[in-house]
């Protein structure tokens, strides 16, 4: 669907056909600019709804005093777990509010960025948590995990637990330690049973000589 034409207007409106009241020269004021920005925010706003949507987690930060190539290193470091988006405060709002995404608007203030967490939040958070260490401009504000709100030292929190992969390791050799554990069990209990029925044996032989 193609866009509706843009109108000229003016400063103030025309006088009545008859009346002599003078208002001076018109000023005519072209509305481009404003006739394609809604479009653009609305998309702006859906794309974050999505970013939204689509994550297990957020965590808002702002980077007011990072550089470009500071921004890059930033994107790299949380690459695999989360994108690193700048994004408008207002917008933003509209898009939280979309998304069912509560907890963030008392923070949305100042330059903001919004780490966008589709991996391991624990990872996410760690990365967060040790650029800023690094990098003291950038500074954590809160964020969303599951749709539950985070505070800054929450998220903190969060990067101090152990990660996915770490856990997982942990419950695979707990459960190969059980594995080896229970064949171990059976195997004493096969050999035990072993000797038992050698003995019966031996004693069924004994018995059978001696009658």
């Amino acid at each position: 669907m193609r866009p509706a034409p843009c109108r000229l207007t003016t400063a103030s409106p025309a006088p009545a056909r008859g009346s002599f009241s003078f208002r001076g020269p018109r000023r005519w004021y072209h509305h481009r600019k404003d006739c394609h920005a809604r479009p653009d925010k609305a998309a702006a706003v859906a794309e974050i709804s999505d970013k939204f949507r689509d994550s297990n987690a957020a965590v808002l930060t702002e980077y007011r005093g990072l550089t470009v190539a500071q921004l890059k290193q930033l994107r790299r470091s949380l690459s695999g777990n989360a994108t690193y988006a700048v994004v408008k405060n207002t917008l933003t709002a509209i898009a939280a509010k979309e998304a069912g995404v509560e907890g963030l608007d008392a923070d949305l203030q100042g330059p903001s960025a919004i780490a966008f967490v589709t991996g391991d939040p624990v990872e996410a958070a760690k990365g967060l948590r040790d650029f800023a260490k690094a990098n003291p401009a950038l500074v954590i504000k809160g964020g969303v995990l599951d749709g539950r709100p985070l505070t800054a030292a929450e998220v903190t929190k969060l990067a101090d637990l152990e990660s996915r992969e770490v856990l997982l390791a942990k419950a695979a050799g707990a459960m190969k330690a059980k594995l080896f554990q229970a064949a171990y069990v059976f195997t004493a209990n096969t050999a035990q049973a072993a000797r038992v029925i050698d003995a019966l044996r031996q004693k069924q032989e004994s018995e059978g000589a001696a009658a």
